[in-house]
């Protein structure tokens, strides 16, 4: 009908060899999560899993931003839409042998322990994890590389080059092998305290929300997305 948009996939998904390619495609949001995104996401890791010519996999967002975090107030915002479920949790056997970027967790803002994610203390350490909740600034890349969050930091231009030649070293591992090594190393986190600490914070995230709805009528009280913008516009050179 005239006027109207042909809406996009919210995934786009493709293999290159052995490394299968998911990507976040809602740029003009600055690719932020809806529902249908993340189970868009379930079903690309899905896919990738269970292709045995799969090795790798690689996240990528579509645009000039990675991802905004959870949409709070695109026109394609679908907290009340219900989707089909499903959770990968290993992969099938049968047949087998054997950028330069800023980060933020502004949540805390809304009276929220931080995003559900809460990997804070153990990708960052206690006391930076403090300070970054503690302020809702935002931090750049080289700082995230000094405390380990991230592995590389590359110019923009050279980031599908340098992230494709990791994936290729990657792939030419024995997949069984690959597999059983991220088991392993998951495992150690969780002997760390990551998965209960984890499952702890997202319990007082939901509590959080809940408790705004009650006091405010707002689960994010008051800090919707034109809330955010206005706040990165007051301090928009912060950590960056």
């Amino acid at each position: 009908m005239t006027g109207e948009t042909v809406p996009t996939e919210p995934v786009r998904y493709e293999e290159r060899g052995a490394v299968a390619v998911v990507t976040l495609n809602r740029p003009r949001y600055r690719n932020a999560q809806n529902s249908a995104m993340t189970y868009a996401l379930d079903a690309a890791f899905a896919r990738a899993v269970n292709s045995a010519g799969v090795a790798v996999i690689v996240l990528a967002g579509a645009g000039e931003h990675f991802c905004a975090g959870h949409d709070i107030g695109s026109p394609g915002r679908d907290a009340d839409v219900s989707f089909d479920r499903q959770a990968v949790l290993w992969w099938d056997h049968v047949g087998r042998a054997g950028a330069d970027a800023f980060f933020a967790d502004p949540v805390v803002r809304m009276g929220i322990p931080g995003v559900e994610y809460f990997a804070h203390p153990w990708v960052l350490g206690p006391r930076f994890a403090k300070e970054v909740l503690f302020t809702g600034e935002r931090f750049g890349a080289l700082r995230a590389y000094q405390l380990g969050m991230v592995n590389r930091v590359v110019p923009r231009a050279e980031l599908a080059d340098a992230t494709f030649a990791l994936a290729d070293v990657i792939a030419t591992m024995p997949p069984f092998g690959l597999a059983l090594t991220k088991r392993a190393v998951n495992q150690c986190e969780d002997l760390m305290g990551m998965r209960p600490g984890m499952d702890a914070a997202f319990g007082l995230h939901h509590l959080a929300h809940a408790h705004n709805a009650e006091v405010a009528g707002d689960p994010l009280a008051g800090l919707d997305a034109h809330g955010m913008k206005d706040r990165a516009a007051e301090n928009p050179g912060a950590g960056g």
